[in-house]
């Protein structure tokens, strides 16, 4: 099962950097090269253990839609979100923030799995696994300059 990890360093803190990354809205706007938006279930503001959201995107030039449910949630520290239905074999991600020196260390595990056993694997080691890691890495940047940002009122305001 590849496993992606990411450590992103955000001078905000904890409670700023696990607020935004919980906010559909601001995951729309931090894929927002992949026309990534929320179709079903909660659709904007932040999320909460046991919701789920519909996401539907163009990846790899083709319209996907994958549904994830928040499985664990402990605010301001660790939450989890998994696949329910959509194109991986399955999917967790796992994001964790840890209070630093200055800020916040925001840690991604994203584990997946793909389909079609072989086929799915050779996918991953050609180019999955990279594109997959070039999309958290995307979002991370924009959670941590809206984060560091946050006094000016834009993606640090919340809406649930």
């Amino acid at each position: 099962m590849p496993t992606i990890r990411l450590v992103t360093i955000v001078e905000a803190p904890v409670e700023v950097c696990f607020d935004l990354s919980v906010d559909v809205d601001v995951h729309q706007r931090s894929v927002a090269g992949t026309d990534e938006r929320a179709v079903a279930g909660v659709t904007s503001g932040r999320m909460a253990l046991g919701d789920e959201v519909t996401w539907e995107a163009r990846h790899l030039g083709k319209t996907q839609r994958l549904t994830s449910r928040i499985t664990e949630y402990d605010r301001p520290h660790r939450f989890v979100d998994e696949m329910v239905t959509g194109a991986f074999k399955s999917l967790r991600h796992e994001h964790s923030f840890n209070a630093v020196q200055g800020g916040t260390q925001m840690i991604d595990v994203f584990e997946y799995r793909s389909p079609l056993g072989p086929l799915g694997r050779m996918a991953d080691f050609l180019f999955l696994r990279r594109y997959m890691r070039s999309l958290l890495t995307m979002r991370n940047q924009h959670i941590k300059a809206a984060a560091e940002a946050a006094g000016d009122g834009d993606d640090a305001q919340s809406s649930r």
